[in-house]
């Protein structure tokens, strides 16, 4: 209903201010920054939604911009059709990998409006907490439960994802080294955390911190971490530290890719003597894999900083 914004008297929709209700008609621009939120993996209802605001922002003369983010697949007939239709209307797409980038090029061809640039958090710094001592002998575990929900089509990883994670966080000991569990999400990944650290009789370290900013310093400050979140994976890559991750979208592959250390992506059927020697490979070779991502963090945070000068010249055209 929010076409009806625009046929309120400015007069209303100012009083309606007074009680914290600003409605459609009164926005000038759409910074979206879903992350991932378009494509076959979630509600049929997503993209015609998309579509009417698209058409109602670019009628009345507001600017929607799509921050770099994951975009498709798409292959449903009717959201192919509204997004030809409406994704041009947009005034700056930002696809965040090559992936997402040809899937909106499938789409609606070289377009001015579309561009590939990273995800923009990689220049975001971080802020270690008091409480976050000893990182460099802690390995970070952090779980995501998509790996295990019916957006994950991959049925290995629904089978084999908890004992993955068991058995290097297992290894990670025998290593000499600290397993530590990182919510990085909310309710559903506590329930994969609480069922990791029952194997281990609650005794390994759970860190819930609110604060995304403390959560990337102590990514930062960590010997290295095992994550299937994906901008978990972000803050580790942007910053240096070695990451085992694992995956449900193709933004990780293309992630893993770009930062040069695809190796770095854990196979669901991967036996025990490869997994062990792969998080032995992570620790033991950190150096080598400092080095490598490291180059590549800072190219990285370079086009990020081209990214914000697009924005915000498209805001100011």
């Amino acid at each position: 209903v929010n076409f009806i914004s625009y046929y309120l008297p400015k007069a209303v929709r100012n009083y309606l201010k007074k009680w914290g209700i600003v409605t459609e008609a009164d926005i000038d621009i759409v910074l979206d920054a879903a992350g991932f939120a378009y494509g076959d993996q979630w509600s049929a209802l997503k993209i015609p939604r998309l579509g009417g605001e698209l058409r109602r922002y670019k009628k009345h003369g507001c600017k929607y911009i799509f921050l770099p983010q994951a975009l498709g697949p798409f292959t449903r007939p009717k959201d192919l059709k509204v997004l030809k239709e409406t994704l041009p209307k947009a005034a700056l797409i930002c696809a965040r990998e090559e992936d997402s980038f040809n899937n909106i090029r499938n789409i609606i061809g070289d377009a001015d409006n579309l561009v590939q640039m990273p995800d923009f958090t990689n220049a975001v710094k971080g802020i270690v907490p008091d409480y976050w001592e000893n990182g460099e002998n802690k390995i970070c575990f952090i779980p995501n439960s998509n790996m295990i929900g019916v957006r994950n089509k991959n049925e290995s990883w629904k089978k084999n994802y908890i004992n993955i994670m068991k058995l290097l966080m297992q290894q990670t000991q025998k290593l000499g080294l600290i397993p530590v569990l990182v919510n990085h999400e909310g309710g559903g990944d506590n329930e994969i955390c609480q069922t990791l650290n029952n194997f281990f009789d609650g005794k390994i370290e759970l860190i819930e911190e609110a604060d995304p900013l403390k959560v990337k310093g102590i990514i930062g400050a960590s010997r290295a971490i095992v994550c299937s979140r994906f901008h978990g994976c972000v803050s580790a890559l942007s910053q240096g530290v070695p990451n085992l991750g694992t995956s449900w979208s193709h933004k990780y592959e293309q992630l893993f890719h770009e930062y040069g250390v695809g190796e770095l992506l854990i196979n669901p059927e991967s036996t025990s003597e490869e997994l062990i020697s792969l998080i032995g490979t992570l620790i033991n070779d950190n150096s080598k894999y400092i080095t490598k991502i490291g180059k590549n963090s800072a190219d990285y945070k370079e086009l990020t900083e081209v990214m914000w000068s697009k924005v915000v010249s498209v805001v100011n055209s």
